[in-house]
């Protein structure tokens, strides 16, 4: 303690863990799959697992593993100490049974009470071997073939189910026996593996009417420790019925060769074809020419015996040779009787009008009888529901009552019916039937108040000798009121035309002669022309001797017309007469112009340059300023240099 130093030098200690059996046994590798054949030997090995322990393999039987199987027996075994699985049962099928599930142990301490154990799980399927035969499903098959089938065409298909499966089930089909003239062949559908028999050559049901075949179906490969030394096979029969097919009728010859003289006479018999139906019923044939053949229809064909005749007359230097077809067909007829079903479509409905009479005298309780009827099959019996629409079910004057013959009652719930008072009830009544589906319609029947004699008889249903107590019909009343309105209507219609007539441009007081001009389109005779027209009408002496003013245009004054000379007929002065015009026109403003003899209105209002017409002023050329001509532009040189000269060049 003084000196801090050891007493000895320091010892070494070396402790060791003594293990125990504290770790179960693990597959590290679970779980597993394995597959082995079908069929396979007892012993054969499946696959091998391996588990592990984490406790010490040399200190005692800790680490020590025992394998067995816990699941799975006895279609295998398990070796304890390689833990090899193998094959315990002879003949497993897979057919029979495909997949198997195998639990295997693991037990450390050699297996020993005490071990601790681990388990994993083993599915083993088996695999497919060719081990069984394929299998026509029948021994029989039978088949139905027309006779106009197609060459290549599929008359029929068979089927040989094989229960392996992959390549192991492919099996190939072939005709053995019972076509000796090779009609037909057989192939294999690689997707359904069926067998699909063919045609090689066309039937004829005239000549043979059916066939019967030896079919085979083997497998493509085999295995020899199932099979004996050739590939499975089965076989089966296949009967093939023919089909008589309606075929058109054969000519007895593919082509025939006419000869003819050209002139030869028309409707001549040149030829004949002929043909026969090769069906068992051989219908009659008619023949017919295609007219493609024959545009210009140059001959024709007996239908019934293919005598073909000429039509035409032929010319050899047109035409040498002629072309034509003939087309044979069959006559066949059939009738055919076409009946229509019935399906309720038709709602029932009253049978007559649908009106009924009601004494207007009677007691409560008076009822009358209607029916309905309904268009669609009675087969089954008709039955009908009436009933009145939901708004008038509560009706204060009728109600209704269904009677057991498909009938309805229609009955009074009052006596206080009156002609006076109201003539005509309506009552909606809705119809329903009992068919699939029920169908309903609404009927409005029409209650008349009529008055009856004592035992209830109708006698009238007129109000007429209420309405007109005078004797007058009301025929002969409604007659009277049509001529009134008839009368009226002629009347507005004649005001209205008055109305609407045009009024006249002029206001004149009495006729104006000029409406005696006649207007010609042909063009006169000139000065030689005397009897054209009379010029004195132009005189208008209505128009001379008052004035009359023009109502498109408002006058800035008013002038006063002098009065006119009277002229005979015969000895105008045509000079004078325009000579009077223009003055007028040149002093009257609302006056149109008159520039000559022809009448016109007044100019337009367009022109930005005003009017040309010297009508329009009363003063001379020598007051009017033309200088505005100069403006006006090359065009109107010549006007420039003619209104713009002087005094002494004019008179020059």
């Amino acid at each position: 303690m003084d000196t801090n130093e050891p007493l000895e030098p320091p010892s070494e200690f070396i402790i060791k863990v003594q293990d125990i059996n504290d770790n179960a046994p693990e597959f590290t590798h679970g779980p597993y799959h394995a597959t082995v054949p079908e069929m396979s030997q007892v012993g054969k090995s499946v696959t091998k697992v391996t588990a592990t322990d984490a406790d010490d393999p040399v200190y005692g039987n800790s680490a020590k593993l025992v394998y067995s199987i816990l699941e799975g027996q006895p279609y295998f075994s398990i070796d304890p100490n390689t833990a090899v699985i193998k094959i315990a049962l002879h003949g497993m099928d897979r057919e029979m049974r495909e997949e198997y599930l195998v639990v295997i142990q693991a037990k450390d301490m050699g297996g020993h009470m005490g071990g601790l154990s681990g388990t994993a799980t083993v599915t083993v399927t088996l695999t497919d071997v060719n081990d069984n035969p394929p299998k026509f499903s029948k021994s029989i098959y039978e088949f139905s073939i027309p006779e106009d089938l197609g060459l290549g065409k599929a008359g029929g298909r068979v089927k040989a189910n094989d229960r392996d499966i992959g390549e192991n089930a492919r099996s190939t089909y072939s005709i053995i026996d019972g076509d000796e003239k090779d009609i037909f062949k057989i192939t294999t559908d690689p997707e359904t593996q069926e067998g699909i028999l063919l045609l090689k050559k066309p039937l004829d049901f005239e000549s043979k009417k059916s066939y019967t075949l030896k079919i085979e179906a083997a497998n493509v490969g085999f295995d020899p420790q199932f099979s004996s030394g050739s590939p499975f096979r089965d076989t089966a029969t296949v009967r093939v019925t023919v089909e008589d097919s309606d075929e058109p009728p054969v000519f007895s010859l593919a082509s025939y060769l006419l000869q003819v003289h050209e002139n030869t006479d028309v409707n001549t018999i040149i030829g004949q074809v002929s043909a026969q139906d090769p069906d068992a019923a051989a219908s009659p044939i008619r023949y017919f020419i295609d007219r493609h053949t024959d545009l210009e229809r140059q001959f024709n064909i007996n239908v019934d015996d293919g005598k073909i005749t000429l039509a035409k007359p032929l010319d050899r230097e047109t035409d040498m040779w002629h072309n034509i077809t003939v087309t044979a067909t069959e006559i066949s007829r059939a009738v055919v009787a076409i009946k229509v079903l019935d399906i309720n479509d038709n709602a029932p409905e009253f049978s007559s009008d649908n009106e009924a009479f009601l004494c207007e005298n009677g007691k409560p309780g008076q009822s009358r009888t209607k029916y309905a009827i309904d268009k669609d099959d009675q087969r089954n019996g008709h039955f009908f529901i009436y009933s009145l629409v939901p708004e008038m079910s509560n009706n204060p004057n009728f109600t209704i009552k269904n009677n057991i013959d498909n009938s309805i009652s229609v009955v009074a719930k009052h006596d206080a019916f009156r002609r006076q008072k109201q003539e005509m009830y309506f009552l909606p009544i809705v119809i329903s039937d009992n068919g699939n589906p029920p169908l309903s319609s609404t009927n409005t029947l029409t209650i008349r108040v009529c008055g009856c004699s004592n035992d209830g008889a109708v006698q009238s249903c007129n109000v007429e000798a209420f309405v007109l107590p005078i004797g007058i019909s009301m025929g002969a009343l409604i007659a009277i009121l049509a001529c009134v309105i008839l009368l009226l209507v002629i009347i507005v219609l004649y005001v209205t035309l008055r109305n609407h007539k045009n009024e006249p441009l002029i206001i004149k007081d009495e006729e104006d002669v000029r409406e005696n001009i006649i207007r010609y389109d042909d063009e006169g005779g000139g000065e030689e022309d005397t009897e054209a027209f009379d010029i004195a009408t132009l005189q208008n002496p209505d128009g001379v001797n008052s004035y009359l003013p023009r109502k498109d245009i408002k006058p800035d004054l008013q002038f006063i017309p002098r009065q006119g000379q009277d002229t005979g007929s015969n000895g105008v002065d045509v000079d004078a007469f325009i000579t009077v015009r223009l003055h007028e026109a040149d002093n009257d403003p609302t006056a149109p112009p008159y520039d000559s003899i022809q009448i016109y209105g007044y100019e337009g209002r367009g022109s930005v340059v005003g009017s040309l017409s010297s009508l329009e002023t009363n003063s001379s050329d020598s007051e009017q300023n033309y200088d505005y001509l100069r403006d006006w532009g090359p065009r109107f040189r010549i006007l420039e240099d003619l209104y713009l000269m002087s005094e002494g060049d004019r008179d020059t």
